[in-house]
């Protein structure tokens, strides 16, 4: 049989693939805010003897804001570092007593309360806050980082300690409660860097501080109308060191005669089931993150229900300290707060045992108006299809007979509006809907058309609400289904991430990547970037190497850094090259199926690449070369890694993406094609012809 039908057969078998776990960044590999390498400017600093200034972050007003945040704060304003504030500064202390924190004249008691909750997970909150820092005179330098989940990998945040304090030398946003304790204040700024200021951590939800925390998937608890197995509910998210938080009732921020706050976040920090003398009693220990002003009635500090305990319990449980902390009872609970939120923690984050069990997978799309924003099912019937689709294949997970017949699901569906700061877009309504599908409907890879839509109603639909995530919980049968994330109205824009979380799955977009990568020339010329795709490949059925280089450098490339398309151009003998090694029946020209295989590797490649291009040059020197091949699972020799780059780079032996496309592409398809060949995995027997193809038109 020919080289390129078996080629063309492998990649066809590559389709039916059984599941893979998605492979995730680690805390030990984040991305870098800014390109800010924390050691090296650390180092650099202390060779220098001098501190760190963070000029992308200045200490000024930029950093804080330009709206009414300015109006709450003291005339004037000045930046100190701890050690001109006191004279022993702390950075983290292992007393828990000594870590309650203080919220400043910012309406972000959501993220206190989460940073509250972290406190009590110290395997997590030391992946956010580092423990090797502090301001010890031989290893300071003005300088401190964290870590944090930002809309699909970990990113981390680099900040001077320069910190805004009023005349009398006290800090104006969050502090400690011991003066000398400035952990928080540096997690708080780093933080408002991440969100583009300090004004910008004004409202939000204690749900998205959380997953910021964990990269975890929240769930929110509407308290009123609560399932009977609340109770059992908090247990498991205890049991699984999951982080909880919960909000009053919305309205201006006062203080209640009952002691709780109006529109406020609190912190879940423990349960308890008590035994009184009239029977057993479900409580809930909750703080508020002013680290004051607390709850004044049952089971609060002052409350004679502690009598109904053993003095052994009553010991153990009562707090008679006004430090923000206290219980109450699941009714009460129930009554005065309208959410609870609950941080599921990831497979990545979950004991090893715990997370050999789940796996999780995650997709990057966008919402472009006339193209894949097609706005929700009940309203716009019409466009509902034209929304991006994804192909979810359940799978029996781990042995079970149970497994057999239910696996449970969750899907979470994320929102990320493009621009720096986090509060001047606000949030859209958007949701998720499930259908159940039959293989044969998605073999060809296609969206499924409009008439689906028509005769099949959804198996669950989410609410659709204006918070950053949306979440929801199946319980389903070994299957395939495909699961629409859209948003209410149609023509919004916005990028997402979906995450799928089960015991086994697998997950792809139908479709392809094309409609949502065109750039906005092209869209505004063409409503639908599919019918632009069909109507260009109508035109012109197959594609020369010519049209591939304008069809490639026409593309609005995704990118991880504030550079877009820095480096991804093509030149026509680049485009020769990629399509003899794609060009499956030796035409000398690709098809739009080919087109579509070609455009998901480079994606892939480009996100690799990427990544091992710290400097954001555009291009990679040899050891950052072996690194991009070492992710990608090629171990080449040194010798061999030289010799590529001076095959593959240019005359200063940087290898640009272009090269690195081709070389990937190449290496990639011809161990396919051994692969595919070779009957013991040593070796191979072509004919002459086939060597031929392979070694001079390849």
């Amino acid at each position: 049989m020919p080289f390129r039908q078996l080629l063309c057969m492998h990649q066809q078998k590559r389709k039916r693939q059984q599941w893979r776990p998605l492979k995730t960044k680690s805390f030990a590999e984040p991305n870098k805010l800014s390109r800010q390498n924390y050691h090296s400017l650390l180092a650099e600093c202390l060779k220098k003897g001098c501190l760190f200034e963070d000029l992308s972050f200045p200490a000024d007003v930029r950093s804080i804001g330009t709206g009414p945040l300015l109006q709450k704060l003291p005339q004037k304003i000045q930046w100190k570092r701890p050690h001109e504030l006191h004279k022993n500064p702390i950075f983290y202390s292992t007393n828990k007593k000594r870590l309650a924190l203080c919220q400043g004249p910012i309406e972000n008691c959501w993220f206190l309360a989460a940073v509250e909750a972290l406190t009590f997970h110290e395997d997590i909150l030391f992946n956010v806050v580092p423990r090797n820092q502090s301001f010890e005179r031989k290893k300071y330098a003005g300088i401190f980082h964290f870590k944090f989940w930002h809309f699909g990998e970990w990113i981390d945040v680099v900040v001077d300690d320069r910190l805004p304090v009023n005349e009398a030398g006290q800090l104006v946003f969050l502090s400690s409660a011991n003066k000398n304790l400035f952990w928080g204040a540096l997690l708080e700024k780093a933080y408002a860097k991440l969100c583009g200021s300090y004004e910008d951590l004004q409202i939000g939800q204690v749900s998205e501080a959380l997953v910021d925390f964990t990269g975890g998937v929240n769930m929110t608890i509407k308290l009123a109308d609560a399932s009977p197995d609340l109770w059992d509910i908090l247990i498991r998210a205890t049991y699984s060191s999951s982080l909880m938080g919960c909000q009053t009732h919305a309205g201006p921020t006062r203080v209640l005669a009952n002691g709780l706050v109006a529109g406020h976040a609190y912190a879940v920090t423990g349960i308890r089931k008590v035994t009184c003398k009239h029977g057993p009693e479900n409580l809930v220990r909750l703080r508020n993150p002013w680290g004051k002003v607390e709850w004044k009635g049952d089971w609060s500090d002052s409350s004679g229900k502690w009598e109904l305990l053993s003095p052994k319990e009553k010991i153990l449980l009562r707090r008679n300290s006004d430090d923000g902390e206290f219980w109450m009872s699941l009714e009460d609970l129930k009554i005065h707060f309208v959410d609870l939120m609950i941080c599921k923690l990831t497979p990545d984050l979950m004991s090893p045992e715990d997370g050999k069990k789940w796996m999780c997978s995650m997709q990057f799309g966008k919402w472009i108006k006339g193209s894949t924003a097609g706005g929700k099912w009940k309203n716009f019937r019409g466009s509902f299809w034209m929304n991006p689709q994804y192909l979810l294949k359940v799978l029996p997970g781990n042995g079970s007979k149970r497994s057999l017949y239910f696996c449970n699901v969750l899907v979470s569906l994320i929102q990320k509006h493009s621009g720096k700061h986090r509060n001047r877009v606000p949030h859209l309504h958007i949701g998720l809907s499930l259908y159940k599908v039959d293989q044969e409907s998605c073999d060809n890879n296609k969206k499924l058309p409009h008439s689906f839509f028509i005769w099949n109603k959804p198996l669950g639909q989410s609410l659709f609400v204006n918070d950053r995530e949306v979440t929801q919980d199946f319980c389903l049968p070994p299957g395939t289904y495909v699961v629409v994330p859209s948003t209410f109205e149609p023509h919004q824009e916005s990028e997402f991430i979906l995450r799928i979380f089960s015991r086994k799955h697998s997950l792809h977009e139908l479709g392809g990547d094309l409609n949502c990568v065109l750039s906005k020339e092209i869209v505004d010329k063409h409503e639908d970037c599919e019918e632009f795709f069909s109507t260009y490949f109508e035109q012109y059925p197959e594609v020369n190497a010519v049209q591939l280089q304008r069809i490639l450098n026409r593309m609005t490339w995704r990118s991880i850094s504030d550079h877009q398309n820095y480096g991804m151009r093509f030149s026509l003998d680049a485009c020769r090259s990629i399509l003899a090694l794609l060009d499956l029946n030796s035409t000398g020209t690709l098809s739009i199926q080919e087109f579509r295989l070609l455009w998901k590797k480079l994606l892939l490649y480009q996100e690799v690449f990427q990544r091992k291009d710290t400097h954001q040059l555009g291009a990679l020197d040899q050891l950052e070369f072996c690194l991009a091949m070492q992710e990608t699972g090629i171990s080449l020799s040194n010798e061999l890694c030289k010799l590529l780059t001076v095959r593959y780079g240019n005359p200063d032996l940087k290898i640009t993406f272009e090269n690195f496309a081709c070389f990937m592409l190449r290496v990639e398809l011809m161990t396919e094609a051994f692969n595919n060949m070779s009957k013991d995995g040593k070796g191979i027997y072509l004919l002459e012809s086939e060597w031929m193809m392979m070694t001079l038109y390849s």
